[in-house]
């Protein structure tokens, strides 16, 4: 019995042990399952912080990436209307031009018919009083047809050559104003915006690459960066295999200076793209609007000129980046200054004002590509504008015309113009080559008939023709002064004009013994 009691015991205290056991082990288990759930929990709180940062970053890169596209939209929209706007001003201004040009045209046209109404009115004049002649030769003399004709054809012919020969003279000086501002406007321009091979050394600047690699840079992702960089100066990038360079482009020396500027800079910073390009080329153009103000305030003080307007001073800077004929303007102006001053002094003149004079005499070249009309006028507008004394405002307008100058100072400022601009080396133009044109300039005035003495002057500017005096009259000596001009302009090729002057000189000797 004891046993049985010992073994129910012995079983009831195993099952108590199990029991106890497994709720242990149970709780155990719950406890691990909360543990690990809310390990699990709290990595998941931490994986969606990061996933909601990430979110939100990117949708600010993404925010800004549009807000720099759009402000570059923007931009090129601003500059394309600026662009715009201006091609609309410069075609109202060519229209309105235009316009002018038409009326004048129409005006000198009427006068043209005018003219020719007086003339075929003076032929039927000169019909009808040939037609008396002939009567009176008849009633008269009894002479055949034949001998009349003959008589009355003798006497009139020097009256018909004198008529001939004013007739040329009063064309030639309606011609003469009419035509010479518009000609030499048209040819100036023509000349100084025709692009050829000769034009290229003026034309073009060269900027050096530290390495290969920068040309790609340069360019840009689908050329990008080059557009960007062209559209912001206004000159042409040539990239090509040249090893180490590129080529800059541009008639405008300004322009073409300040590109140059802007890549050295670019290159140097090593941040090249349009937002980095636009802001490069503004510090740029500001640095070179001071840099041609103090160029223009150095060539004043070089010169000792004093009281010039600002404006002024900015303009004759500008003319360190122009050049005519592949001569540089502003060297052409120190040129022309020292000149005119000398030969006033000669002439008992104020040197200071010749000078003046000199310095200012081509200021219209640093606008003449933005406006229309020849440098002569719009310097002596410009001049007027700014209140320079009525000599300098002369010579600025009449140097190319000096029978139309009001002042001795401009007379010494064509001269001193006309030997700086045409003596050898001045204009490209080799001494070979100089001499060639003298010796050929002599040759065709040399081969008219009556002539017997050519002289080439002033560098090749003036001509001067010795007649004989018993071969050619006055009359005579007009038409082979227009018939040596003609021959000129269609057999040589030439910078400016040339003046032919015919002299005709009668001598009479006689000795007392």
């Amino acid at each position: 019995m004891t046993a049985l009691l010992l073994i129910i015991g012995l079983g009831a205290g195993l099952a108590a042990g199990f029991t106890a056991g497994y709720l242990f082990l149970s709780r155990a288990k719950t406890i691990r399952a909360a543990r690990e759930a809310d390990r699990l929990l709290a990595e998941a709180a931490v994986r969606a912080d990061k996933i909601v940062v990430e979110a939100r970053s990117e949708a600010a890169r993404l925010r800004d990436e549009a807000e720099r596209q759009s402000r570059e939209e923007r931009n090129e929209l601003r500059q394309l209307e600026s662009r715009l706007a201006k091609k609309e001003d410069m075609l109202d201004k060519r229209d309105d031009a235009l316009q002018q040009r038409e009326r004048l045209i129409e005006q000198k046209s009427r006068e043209l018919e005018g003219l020719q109404a007086q003339v075929a009115e003076q032929q039927r004049e000169a019909a009808r009083l040939v037609e008396q002649e002939k009567e009176t030769l008849h009633r008269l003399a009894g002479l055949t047809k034949e001998e009349a004709i003959r008589m009355l054809l003798s006497r009139i012919e020097p009256e018909l050559e004198r008529e001939k020969s004013d007739l040329i003279r009063k064309r030639q000086e309606a011609a003469r104003e009419e035509a010479e501002n518009e000609a030499r406007r048209i040819i100036t321009m023509a000349i100084q915006r025709f692009a050829a091979p000769h034009t290229a050394d003026s034309v073009v600047s060269v900027v050096d690459l530290p390495n290969e690699e920068m040309k790609g840079r340069i360019i840009g992702r689908e050329g990008r960066n080059i557009r960007a960089f062209e559209r912001a100066t206004g000159v042409d990038v040539i990239v090509d295999d040249t090893p180490g360079v590129i080529v800059l482009s541009s008639f405008d020396g300004i322009r073409r200076e300040m590109a140059r500027r802007s890549m050295e800079k670019l290159l140097l910073d090593g941040r090249i793209h349009p937002t980095r390009i636009e802001e490069i080329t503004e510090q740029t153009k500001r640095e070179m609007e001071d840099h041609i103000n103090n160029v223009g305030k150095e060539f004043l003080r070089e010169h000792e000129v004093l009281n010039v307007h600002p404006k002024l001073v900015t303009l004759l800077g500008r003319l360190k980046y122009r050049s005519s004929y592949g001569q540089n303007v502003l060297q052409h102006l120190r040129e022309v200054a020292h000149l005119a001053s000398v030969m006033a002094s000669e002439l008992g003149l104020d040197p200071k004002t010749a000078r003046r004079c000199g310095l200012f005499h081509d200021i219209g070249k640093a606008v003449d590509q933005e406006f229309e009309g020849s440098h002569p006028t719009l310097g002596g507008d410009l001049l007027k504008r700014f209140g320079e004394r009525p000599e300098v405002v002369d010579a600025a307008a009449h140097h190319h015309d000096d029978a139309s100058a009001a002042s001795p100072y401009t007379v010494l400022t064509a001269a001193a113009d006309a030997i700086s601009a045409s003596r050898p080396g001045a204009r490209s133009e080799s001494l070979e080559r100089y001499l060639k044109r003298i010796e050929q300039l002599e040759k065709i005035a040399k081969s008219m008939a009556g002539v017997t003495g050519v002289y080439a002057i002033q560098a090749g500017r003036e001509v001067r023709v010795l007649v004989d005096s018993e071969k050619i009259s006055d009359a005579q000596a007009l038409i082979l002064a227009r018939d040596i001009a003609k021959a000129i302009e269609e057999q040589m090729t030439y910078p400016g004009e040339i003046r032919v002057t015919v002299l005709r000189e009668t001598r009479f000797v006689e000795y007392a013994r």
